[in-house]
């Protein structure tokens, strides 16, 4: 009796391990692509990076709730203007602006007709050049109009749907393609995503446009056309990237969620203005 318990205890354990291990490759990802202090026990090991990307749409729930809970809370404060720029100076303290760096070093590094290795030298240079400074602008003010344009319910809905799914848009770059530089930020994540690691990040970047739809926060109309503008602009900057670099970069994968995000907010607003 004594062995059998023992036997039937070793799944759980076995459960418990992998969760625990899950966890920590959340917590991993958190830490990577946020400001976000994370617990002490997780520790750290270097292999985890390479397997983290599975839970970068999860950290786009930590994002979208952020920003949604700024939003609602300034919007019962103040105009709709004025809410929408706190949730999105909300964003941009809680990431550090990581995403948006890299989409105004793409701007620099891509914008002129140079050749791979010098672009890759730009897209390295800590300081912004007028490709970056003029493409982040006009990013930040495109974000602004088109959350701005949204009902108020709208703006929160498309805050939650947007985060997770731009940054799905992401780790399709992972999935497909290779890494374009020997060395840099994202090497430890410059690996070919599994097919069972890109379905994890698929319904962690999915799962909110379903609970959106059922709620009746967002309009399914509205979330298809999102998620196809999402997948226009991750498709396109892919596709510069290869063309350009013959890869990814980390500078790379934040011009995908840059622009992936976007998308979503474009594509809402087709349906909700």
């Amino acid at each position: 009796m004594r062995r059998s318990r023992r036997v039937g205890h070793q799944p759980l354990g076995r459960w418990q391990d992998r969760l625990c291990h899950e966890c920590r490759l959340f917590f991993t990802a958190l830490q990577f692509f946020t400001r976000l202090p994370i617990p002490g026990w997780v520790g750290f090991r270097p292999a985890w990076l390479q397997h983290c990307t599975r839970y970068y749409p999860l950290v786009g729930w930590v994002a979208g709730g952020v920003t949604a809970l700024v939003y609602g809370l300034a919007q019962s404060v103040w105009p709709q203007s004025v809410a929408v720029l706190l949730s999105m100076a909300a964003g941009l303290v809680l990431t550090g602006a990581f995403h948006e760096d890299g989409f105004a070093d793409v701007c620099d590094g891509l914008g002129g007709a140079v050749s791979k290795e010098r672009a890759l030298d730009i897209m390295k240079d800590s300081r912004l050049g007028t490709y970056g400074v003029t493409g982040i602008g006009l990013m930040l003010a495109l974000k602004f109009c088109t959350l701005n344009a949204l009902p108020p319910l709208g703006v929160a809905g498309a805050l939650l749907l947007a985060h997770p799914v731009s940054r799905l848009g992401s780790a399709v770059l992972i999935w497909r393609m290779r890494y374009a530089r020997e060395e840099g930020k994202a090497k430890p994540l410059g690996h070919r995503m599994r097919d069972q690691e890109f379905a994890v990040a698929a319904a962690c970047g999915g799962l909110p446009a379903l609970l959106l739809i059922l709620a009746g926060i967002l309009p399914l109309a509205g979330v298809i056309w999102a998620m196809a503008a999402a997948l226009a602009g991750s498709a396109w900057i892919a596709w510069v990237l290869q063309r350009r670099l013959g890869g990814y970069t980390g500078d790379g994968l934040g011009a995908a969620q840059q622009l992936s995000e976007l998308g979503c907010y474009l594509g809402l607003l087709l349906v909700m203005a």
